[in-house]
């Protein structure tokens, strides 16, 4: 069989072109229409010049186009790399200066914030709005059964940026074998069904709703009901119509915070899924009180899909991640190499689903690698005699908030340029909605405040939203130890429950 990803895929939908595919608030997509589509994309991108093997960057909005785009970065052989909505042109300049795209991809009203860096990266910049307009257009006529570009199993299809230790993102390269074994596994792990119907309100740009959910609900030709994004009325009226839906913690929290939601609107629900994000024995327990639904958590990340997930049938353990995936090894060591069962280590991971390396990085290979092919993952976890896993931690400094990924020293880098700062450390603390929040501790002379709007404007500036401090506070000076490091475990624990006190004097809430 080809290896392009794509050939899987479509065989599995191709069958059924009638059924519905995405179904959004203007109207119902076929399987065969989105068919189609992508096959316009496909012939447009060869017009502008993108060939197999090529990079194509997309920072887009969510639409049934996107999605037919990115089906034809992959029928056609080319690299997808989509980019969040939420990032500003300094932040698309590195990844398109990274990348070196043949083509680059954005909404009409961003292109010429971005003409200068797309050029300098010898990309062509092409647009494309959420109804297909735009300079990108699906070429109309074109045979939609012809074959998808003949790619091998290990041939890149995708590159995602995720955070690095340097604070600059790290391109992590999926090959086609990635996506397909994965998608492969989940269809089958978690039971998927000719009737389901997937309810859909993650972004495209991040491995969970472009991969996870969209990946598996096309393996089965599912309806998907797609949402441009998670709004709780929306989501609540569209429980009626679904059958699995995929989530970040955040989506449950707030279904919770509806005092009127309950088991009635999810009658027809079979499976309620979380991750991207730790998911608290609270919301679990809370969510199956008001429901009778058991949260089925996962786990994965950028370099390697899903690694683990609870059972399907079987009990499913508040604070734990459940099993390997079938054809994946999970192992964790303590920090002299030693298999640690029982007690905190790191979590290493092999399997067809673990990444080629990063991209324009081999000689990180070394570092991310044991000698035996397990991927180190920085994640912290402890594995049960019977096989069980549990996340206690990350690489230490990482932030995970509201399913996205948060390096403290990009956002140090724009604090300690600010007149006032003398020095900044940003740290991750328990957040109600978001799981963690970030919080920013700025040491400024004698310890008085920096005027709020100066921060504000040089956080918009710089970074994506997302990515701002939650909470800032100001002190004389960040506590550190003799070799004069800072000690963000004292500010963690001292900072602990910001978002819980009823008394946040200091404090900017983003």
């Amino acid at each position: 069989m080809d290896g392009n990803f794509h050939a899987l895929l479509r065989a599995r939908f191709a069958r059924r072109p009638e059924r519905p595919c995405l179904v959004a608030a203007d109207r119902v997509w076929t399987y065969g229409e989105i068919d189609a589509l992508s096959a316009g994309y496909a012939e447009a991108l060869r017009q502008a010049g993108v060939s197999p093997g090529e990079r194509v960057v997309t920072q887009v909005d969510k639409s049934p186009h996107a999605v037919a785009l990115y089906l034809a970065c992959l029928r056609s052989g080319a690299v997808a790399v989509p980019l969040n909505t939420a990032y500003t042109p300094a932040e698309v300049g590195y990844f398109l200066s990274d990348a070196a795209p043949a083509a680059f991809v954005c909404r009409p009203e961003d292109a010429g914030a971005h003409a200068g860096a797309a050029r300098a990266a010898g990309a062509r910049t092409l647009t494309l709005e959420a109804n297909g307009g735009g300079t990108l257009r699906a070429v109309a006529g074109v045979d939609a059964d012809s074959p998808s570009a003949p790619r091998a199993a290990d041939d890149l299809a995708a590159i995602l940026y995720t955070s690095g230790t340097t604070g600059r993102s790290k391109g992590a390269m999926l090959t086609h074998g990635n996506l397909a074994s994965n998608a492969l596994t989940l269809h089958d792990y978690w039971g998927w069904r000719e009737d389901d119907v997937l309810l859909h309100a993650l972004p495209i740009f991040h491995i969970h709703g472009l991969f996870v959910a969209l990946h598996t609900a096309m393996l089965g030709a599912s309806a998907i009901l797609f949402l441009p994004k998670f709004d709780v009325t929306a989501v609540r009226a569209a429980l009626a119509r679904a059958t699995v839906m995929m989530g970040v913690p955040t989506f449950y929290t707030r279904l919770l915070a509806e005092p009127d939601f309950g088991a009635a609107e999810c009658a027809r629900m079979r499976l309620f899924i979380s991750g991207s994000a730790p998911l608290t024995a609270a919301t679990h327990r809370a969510f199956q009180e008001r429901t009778g639904h058991a949260i089925l958590e996962r786990y994965g990340m950028s370099e390697a899909g899903m690694i683990a997930s609870n059972p399907l049938h079987g009990q499913r353990l508040a604070g734990t991640v459940g099993f390997a995936l079938p054809g994946i090894s999970v192992r964790v060591r303590d920090r002299e190499g030693r298999l640690a069962t029982g007690q905190p280590g790191t979590i290493e991971v092999r399997g067809p689903n673990v990444f080629k390396g990063y991209w324009r990085m081999p000689e990180r290979k070394a570092d991310d690698f044991t000698d035996d092919g397990y991927f180190i993952t920085g994640d912290l976890g402890v594995l049960a005699p019977d096989g069980r896993l549990s996340i206690v931690g990350r690489a230490k400094n990482l932030i995970i908030s509201g399913g996205f990924n948060i390096y403290p020293k990009e956002i140090e880098s724009v604090l300690d340029g600010i007149d006032g700062v003398i020095e900044s450390a940003v740290i991750g603390v328990p957040h109600p909605d978001f799981g963690e929040g970030a919080v920013a501790v700025l040491a400024t002379v004698d310890g008085v405040p920096v005027d709020e709007k100066s921060i504000r404007a040089a956080l918009d500036r710089a970074l994506a939203r997302f990515k701002h401090p939650k909470a800032i506070f100001t002190v004389r000076e960040l506590p550190r130890n003799t070799m004069g490091k800072v000690q963000k475990n004292l500010l963690r624990e001292a900072y602990r429950n910001a978002f819980s006190r009823a008394e946040t004097k200091g404090t900017i809430e983003a």
